[in-house]
């Protein structure tokens, strides 16, 4: 039986592994999707070594970035980046390599096109970690102009402080790409200036639990345009299968 897994600390509650077991028993694929939740990068090398029927992997929070150096192929765009979330195990013999991938950039892209606009000139993407690098690299290609917002002062980086009402009518499209406000810390949320926004603003979090984070109803209650990340960790999870069986 092929088994495919989820790497990162803590896992807690995975979205990807209910989907690939509900999509395992629907279409009576004949595999298992496993987590594998380890406090060090290192202990990727065991994971692999006592599964070797392991075709591939998602990696999440904090190993996005950390698994670069365990590969032996990146992709262009998933180098360009600096963050990988998928990586598949080409084996031949005994022989193993492993190539990374990030479909983070498929997801995000095909989830929030649809809801730009011409006035979508400028966004501001909160966080730094390996998903920000995919919604930046994604934003870019689609012709906006980004910032990033930190909660510490670092260089060419906003600080949460430099976020007035005149930034958020000019940077129009915010996407979180924090863990603020995920379950079961759902009463927070960036503090940002929600009373400043109004239609033109597009609010987008990559958090989908709740499905309703408070940076989304602070948003919507001044008529921003609002969407979770679900439907982008759905279509990052088909193409994830996709690479692993092409």
């Amino acid at each position: 039986m092929d088994i495919y897994g989820l790497i990162g600390h803590p896992l807690g509650h995975s979205f990807s592994r209910q989907f690939f077991a509900d999509k395992f028993e629907s279409e009576q694929i004949d595999a298992d999707y496993r987590n594998f939740d380890i406090s060090s990068i290192e202990e990727v090398i065991d994971v692999i070594a006592s599964n070797p029927d392991l075709r591939g992997f998602n990696v999440t929070i904090p190993y996005k970035q950390k698994i670069i150096p365990y590969l032996d192929d990146i992709t262009k765009e998933a180098r360009e980046i600096g963050a990988v979330n998928v990586v598949k195990l080409i084996r031949s013999g005994s022989n193993i390599r492993l190539k990374g991938y990030n479909s983070d950039i498929i997801g995000f892209r095909e989830s929030i096109t649809p809801l730009l606009y011409p006035q979508h000139k400028k966004a501001l993407i909160l966080g730094t970690g390996g998903a920000s690098k995919a919604v930046n690299h994604v934003l870019r290609e689609l012709g906006l102009e980004t910032v990033f917002v930190s909660r510490y002062s670092r260089p060419d980086t906003a600080t949460y402080k430099d976020i007035d009402a005149d930034a958020v009518k000019e940077y129009q499209v915010i996407v979180n790409c924090t863990p603020c406000g995920m379950h079961p810390n759902s009463d927070e949320c960036p503090m940002l200036p929600y009373e400043a926004m109004d239609s033109n603003n597009l609010l987008y979090d990559l958090v989908y639990n709740p499905e309703n984070t408070l940076f989304m109803k602070n948003g919507r209650k001044h008529g921003a345009v609002v969407k979770n990340g679900l439907e982008m960790l759905v279509l990052q999870a088909i193409a994830s299968w996709e690479i692993w069986n092409e």
